[in-house]
């Protein structure tokens, strides 16, 4: 079968590479791609947003599967577009993808199918949401954009003065542009995020292995929100119990909650979690794999992925034997371009990657990297995703950054406390 994956990111690498080792893929093309999926793949000049020209590949490649990465396709109804000419797709149409387009949304659906989560209120002006905030007492607050943000349109303040200016950047200056037509105010949780992903056919829900994300720019989750800063698997601050909990009280609702509202939901369904001491609450939904999740959940899975994909597409997932996973963490960094979140410079050369490349159990997956006269240069924000495996979490931070050390461009840095919590909590459960 070919397969073809659509997208340009870290998460897209670490999907091709996983789809590339299934004895089901003949050939993985990548759209459009980076440097290094044109190493494990084939990269195919179509942008993720033309959605014609993607079909028209799909017809004449025989393409059997096709795997959506990012959001903003998803959103905008790529899979509508695909199953209307015949062709298999994974991941949710346009209707459902809204669970993550519009925090709106998201937040009524969890409110109606009474999953927990952060109390809340809804505003479609600035003046509005400002009027509140001065009634309000001064407490931590999140502001949120309704749409689409890249990742960036959740300011988390800590008094009313920050909720003020948020709302201000978000609905009166736009820096999300209509992403903030309208906001959502809600209480701030306090505890540790974890991100808990599960594979869906509308019916049969498969959930993977908990992760965690580093969401803030800087150590010691401090500076601006970014797309992701680094992940790790498993997440000790989600016990097994606590898994099976989240399941049956957050995953379960919410498909059963999306089907009922005449959306029903197959793909990838991505809970970014708090854990507080009342127990996990939603943060937010995801339509797809995260990203920077998806490399050390990628680097574990020993299961086909492929496999997993086609029944999840043919509504077939309760024929799924259970997911193998290897029992070693995996620890991903995210190597940075100097001045991201905000505005960098592109098309300084990479030097290192053959050296990261020959440690054991490391799989340097790119992100922003593109080729120039045969050369791999930064082409993004985040570029690489440096991850490694290890018998114990230490161990695979300790792999993941001494790749990281091998690698090198103008400007280059990454946060150096990737995995920490983890280590904390493992060494406090065995003191």
């Amino acid at each position: 079968m070919n397969v073809l994956v659509i997208g340009s990111g870290g998460r897209e690498h670490a999907l091709a590479w996983k789809l590339k080792q299934s004895p089901l893929a003949d050939r993985v093309f990548v759209a459009p791609g980076n440097a290094g999926t044109a190493q494990d793949a084939e990269n195919v000049p179509i942008s993720e947003k033309d959605f014609a020209g993607l079909i028209r590949f799909a017809k004449a490649n025989r393409v059997g599967l096709t795997v959506v990465g990012p959001e903003a396709p998803l959103a905008e109804g790529i899979v509508d577009a695909f199953r209307a000419e015949k062709l298999r797709i994974f991941g949710p149409t346009k209707a459902a993808a809204e669970l993550e387009a519009s925090k709106v949304f998201c937040k009524q659906l969890l409110r109606s199918a009474d999953v927990p989560t952060a109390d809340f209120q809804i505003f479609s002006d600035p003046a509005s949401a400002r009027r509140y905030l001065m009634e309000k007492e001064d407490m931590p607050l999140v502001v949120k954009a309704d749409g689409l943000a890249a990742g960036k349109g959740v300011i988390v303040c800590d008094n009313r003065e920050q909720a003020l200016q948020a709302i201000r950047l978000i609905a009166e200056e736009k820096a999300f542009g209509s992403a903030g037509d309208r906001l959502v105010i809600e209480e701030r949780l306090h505890g540790e995020e974890a991100s808990v992903l599960a594979i869906t056919d509308g019916k049969t829900i498969v959930t993977l292995q908990p992760a965690q994300d580093h969401k803030p720019a800087y150590d010691g989750d401090t500076g601006p929100n970014t797309g992701g800063m680094g992940a790790y698997s498993p997440a000790p601050v989600v016990s097994d119990e606590a898994l099976h909990w989240i399941e049956a009280n957050i995953l379960v609702p919410t498909v059963h909650a999306m089907r009922k509202a005449g959306r029903p939901f197959t793909g990838v369904l991505y809970a970014g979690l708090m854990m507080t001491p009342l127990g996990p609450r939603v943060l937010e939904f995801n339509v797809r794999f995260g990203d920077p999740e998806c490399q050390p959940l990628m680097m574990r899975l020993k299961s086909d992925l492929l496999e997993i994909l086609n029944l999840a597409v043919d509504g077939q997932l309760d024929q799924l034997e259970s997911l193998e996973w290897d029992p070693r963490p995996a620890v991903c960094v995210v190597m940075a371009s100097e001045g991201y979140p905000g505005s960098y410079q592109k098309g300084f050369p990479i030097r290192g990657l053959d050296e990261a490349a020959r440690l054991p159990d490391v799989k340097v997956f790119h992100a922003g990297t593109a080729l120039k006269d045969g050369e791999i240069v930064t082409a993004g924000g985040r570029v690489l995703g440096v991850t490694a495996l290890g018998e114990n979490i230490a161990r695979a931070k300790y792999q993941a950054y001494a790749a990281v050390k091998c690698i090198r461009w103008q400007g280059a840095w990454c946060r150096k406390d990737i995995a920490d919590k983890a280590i904390r909590r493992l060494t406090q459960q065995n003191v």
